[in-house]
């Protein structure tokens, strides 16, 4: 006979280790996608809360009340919620990168709707962002990051999270420059080659006034441009190497600014 016991003490613990990882999904790369059904991300989470509720070992939470829980269970959201954060915001790399391109090709006017970010972003970007979320499930590193989550529960036993904000501020401003140096280097080909265009077109305004160089520069931007990415996207496995290599460092130094 199976003697299966629940107590408050139990609820409690299941709903914190439930409250980290719904946070973590809500916002997580691949996992957070807006065309993932919201039953499937809720019955995921709880899968895995289950899953590691039998592994873990059974933290002592202390508190006073009502309020006190409550507090804990913020902390928790919170927790889920900067891991998540530190492995998505790797993606608006790529979404940089898109912007100076089309910046350049003359193709930032034409802005589309974004159903992953829920905002309006370039072409380029869209393309790189999907092709990067691809690589990111044939890589596996979608295991690294649930991975990351479950081994947070050894270094941050839930309610014990000491929030370090000048730590996690370090690791935001760090990320910025290197986000700078990488999306740049992801455009690099595209903004040389362009602005070699530019340098040409210029000196031919000045030997054919006549001819309108702005009119034939728009179709020449485009072209060039198009004909830069087709040569160039070979190299995007390796630019995702940055990029994964980059949203491993963010979730250490997110998961060791709160310990």
């Amino acid at each position: 006979m199976v003697d299966v016991s629940f107590s408050l003490e139990t609820f409690e613990n299941f709903l914190l280790i439930l409250v980290r990882i719904s946070s973590f999904v809500s916002v997580a790369p691949f996992f957070s996608m807006t065309n993932t059904p919201a039953k499937v991300k809720i019955g995921f989470s709880a899968f895995v809360t289950i899953l590691l509720y039998g592994i873990l070992p059974k933290a002592t939470i202390g508190y006073s009340d009502v309020i006190g829980y409550a507090i804990i269970v913020v902390r928790e959201g919170i927790t889920g919620l900067l891991i998540g954060f530190a492995a998505s915001i790797c993606n608006s790399i790529v979404l940089l990168s898109g912007n100076i391109i089309d910046l350049n090709m003359g193709l930032s006017m034409a802005m589309e709707y974004d159903p992953i970010t829920r905002t309006n972003s370039p072409i380029t970007g869209n393309f790189y962002n999907y092709l990067l979320l691809l690589l990111l499930v044939v890589t596996d590193m979608h295991h690294y990051i649930l991975q990351a989550l479950v081994d947070s529960f050894t270094l941050i036993p839930t309610g014990q999270q000491i929030f370090r904000w000048d730590a996690l501020m370090t690791s935001m401003v760090k990320f910025m420059g290197d986000a700078m140096v990488i999306g740049f280097r992801i455009a690099l080909p595209v903004f040389a080659c362009i602005m070699i265009l530019n340098c040409i077109l210029g000196v031919m305004a000045k030997v054919a006034p006549q001819m309108n160089m702005f009119a034939v520069g728009m179709q020449l931007k485009v072209l060039l441009g198009m004909l830069v990415l087709l040569f160039t996207i070979q190299l995007l496995p390796a630019v995702s190497d940055f990029i994964f290599g980059e949203m491993k460092r963010m979730i250490v130094s997110m998961i060791e600014g709160m310990y």
